[in-house]
């Protein structure tokens, strides 16, 4: 499906933006930015996000540089969308790496980034991610001790966390432990209900490593009708005032799934931000 098309079957539903990914084909182009971002716009939709994956915990210093830049280029691309917030992850989660060491290459290189970011009116947002398509371990700051500490290390007016309560599960914690740790540093979030297909977290964990990409066995459901506890997250996300994007992460079983995930974050969105 080229961009084009998928823009004019998303402004169909009840939404009031389009999330980004950086790796679309057609943005190789940089002619294409400014198309896309009219074509959002003339249906009175904005793109208020691009979701970008940076490996920042390579042990080569020469390869965090080549990330930087392309970080630095994904936030020309946000900009040139329109987009305020753009994603950046802490790295893989190489065998080889230390705690102290991982946390320290991550935060060093978002904080690289972070005066571009501000020149540009772009807020970088830290997701509690999986693993990327394209990598062969799993997240570094998979874990919410990894995750908070990296959170913490980095203080800035435009850096915030975006937080998705699926992949805690997947980490084997609670999103909830989670959520409280980091809510007062949440700007936006990934709404979201992912399951398994088959087999346990523990057929998972002897899966995500050494193979590229998610497990096969890994899938998005349909949000409200998983294991995420969407009342207790709203709750805690307006107890501190959290009024930023959520953004729906669904839609692998065609678009009469994503209209019935559509709709019942409208419902919520609704009791908890009337």
């Amino acid at each position: 499906m080229r961009l084009s098309e998928w823009i004019e079957l998303a402004v169909q539903l009840d939404i009031d933006g389009l999330e980004w990914y950086a790796g679309f084909l057609e943005m190789a182009d940089e002619a294409n930015w400014p198309v896309f971002r009219r074509q959002v716009e003339d249906h009175g939709k904005c793109i208020p996000m691009v979701c970008c994956s940076p490996d920042f915990t390579h042990p080569d210093a020469t390869f965090r540089d080549r990330e930087i830049a392309r970080q630095k280029k994904w936030i020309d691309m946000t900009q040139t969308l329109g987009g305020s917030y753009c994603r950046v992850l802490s790295g893989q989660r190489r065998p080889s790496l230390s705690p102290d060491e991982g946390i320290g290459l991550a935060a060093d290189c978002i904080e690289a980034c972070l005066p571009y970011a501000a020149e540009r009116g772009v807020t970088l947002i830290l997701e509690n991610h999986y693993k990327d398509d394209f990598w062969e371990y799993p997240e570094f700051a998979q874990k919410m001790d990894l995750f908070a500490r990296l959170v913490d290390s980095i203080h800035h007016p435009n850096f915030g966390v975006n937080y998705d309560p699926s992949n805690t599960y997947l980490a084997g914690e609670d999103p909830m432990d989670l959520l409280r740790l980091v809510s007062h540093r949440v700007v936006t979030m990934h709404a979201s209900d992912r399951y398994l297909i088959q087999g346990t977290l523990d057929d998972l964990r002897k899966e995500e490593t050494g193979v590229t990409g998610y497990a096969a066995r890994l899938r998005h459901g349909e949000i409200g009708k998983g294991l995420n506890d969407y009342d207790a997250i709203f709750t805690e996300l307006k107890r501190v005032g959290f009024d930023g994007w959520i953004s729906i992460e669904d839609g692998v079983e065609g678009m009469p799934q994503l209209q019935r995930s559509v709709a019942f974050l409208r419902k919520k969105i609704k009791e908890y931000w009337p």
